[in-house]
């Protein structure tokens, strides 16, 4: 592969179709919330322009291993999951050169995307202020750890400490004991929704204004944001929601059960289900301490042992189909590359294979949305890689200089 940057062509600097074809993100945010909400918005369409600080870049270009590519030029695979349908422009936004091309980018964008800590934009000379007396249009999305004020907005905010600040390990994990994290980044990556599904709103209510505004949002807002039943079931009931394993605090059988040689998950979520159920399994539908979904989530350990002894008599995958048969809704635990492998998976577009400068082609997961008009459906492919670092610095360049055509903005 060549080192040079290679220029993307005009469909991949905002014309590829989607939603939001035609507006221009600004991405200023780094690691995982802030990337994330800009994926999020370059899947729909937009144009999304990364901007990185010279020589490292974002923060996750370093974080492995795994690192893939060649020895001289290994890639993370971390950076890879939240920057394809984006380019990069390294700025040091320090400097006077560096200030200068990101003025010129935000009177042209739409959505700003930045996650640092309250007051560092307003002393690189970037306030709301400022950006809006350079953009009156313009959408301003700012993700921070532990919310833009209060007394303790300044915290530095990352995923773990936001996990278990945010009360989430406290009911995640085998008991009470032993708290565990969600395997999965996801204070960042709800905040990052979040704050996509706010900027959206936002420019669809510029139509009606014709003003940009500010979005925020934080990886604790987000956490607590998901609490559901469990927050209510603090708050409403007085009840403090404790980690309990595989099981569902308020539904019986509901979890992760034991067969002969493996495991199998089921929701019995309506008496009508537990009805068929024990009809399936030759279960005493009349027991007394089974008779309600309440009686069921009061006696559920000794639930858990009759639904285990009989399941004691299937292995996993005919217990699965007898249970399909019966419409229990029920399946696996499947490993990631058993996810990667499924057809399923695969129909839904949830797996793309995009070409790397570096790499070639890689298989990256995919976009949760499909959009239809009528039965064609109109869901963005040209799908983009995660760019090399300033990979389209000169191109971008160029366009602010007026010496290439491409991009539109507010």
């Amino acid at each position: 592969m060549s080192d040079a940057p290679q220029e993307r062509s005009g469909s991949e600097r905002g014309e590829r179709g989607g939603p939001l074809s035609g507006r221009l993100v600004v991405d200023l945010s780094r690691a995982l919330a802030g990337p994330h909400a800009g994926m999020m918005l370059g899947d729909l369409g937009a144009r999304v322009i990364k901007v990185e600080t010279p020589g490292t870049g974002d923060d996750t270009r370093g974080w492995g291993p795994p690192f893939v590519g060649p020895e001289d030029d290994r890639q993370a695979t971390y950076f890879l999951s939240c920057n394809r349908n984006k380019e990069s422009i390294a700025l040091d936004l320090k400097s006077d050169d560096g200030r200068a091309v990101l003025t010129e980018l935000l009177r042209r964008a739409d959505v700003v995307v930045e996650n640092f800590r309250p007051g560092v934009l307003d002393r690189l000379g970037f306030s709301t202020d400022a950006m809006h007396e350079l953009n009156p249009g313009l959408v301003i999305l700012s993700i921070t750890g532990f919310g833009h004020d209060g007394p303790e907005s300044r915290r530095s905010g990352y995923d773990q400490i936001v996990q278990g600040e945010a009360g989430l390990m406290s009911v995640t994990g085998p008991d009470p004991d032993n708290p565990q994290r969600v395997g999965v980044p996801i204070a960042d990556l709800l905040s990052g929704m979040y704050g996509a599904y706010g900027a959206v709103a936002a420019l669809l209510e510029r139509e009606r204004t014709g003003r940009g505004q500010v979005v925020r949002t934080s990886l604790l807002a987000a956490i607590i944001g998901v609490h559901a039943f469990q927050g209510t079931r603090t708050t409403v009931a007085g009840e403090v929601p404790r980690a309990q394993g595989n099981h569902h605090p308020s539904i019986a059988p509901y979890g992760l059960f034991n067969c002969r040689g493996g495991k199998v998950q089921i929701s019995v979520g309506s008496e009508k289900l537990w009805a068929t159920f024990t009809a399936a399994f030759g279960l005493d539908a009349g027991r007394a301490e089974f008779a309600t979904n309440a009686d069921r989530v009061r006696n559920r350990d000794e639930l858990i042992g009759v639904v285990e002894d009989a399941f004691s008599a299937y292995e996993a995958e005919p217990l699965l189909a007898k249970l399909n048969d019966a419409g229990i809704p029920a399946g696996k635990v499947r490993t990631l590359d058993e996810v990667y492998a499924w057809e399923q998976v695969h129909s839904q577009g949830l797996l793309l294979t995009v070409q790397h400068p570096v790499l070639g082609d890689i298989a990256l997961p995919g976009p949760p949305l499909r959009f239809f008009d009528g039965d064609a459906e109109t869901t963005l492919t040209g799908h983009t890689a995660p760019p090399l670092l300033d990979g389209d610095g000169d191109a971008i360049r160029a366009w602010l200089s007026g010496s290439v055509p491409g991009g539109t903005g507010a």
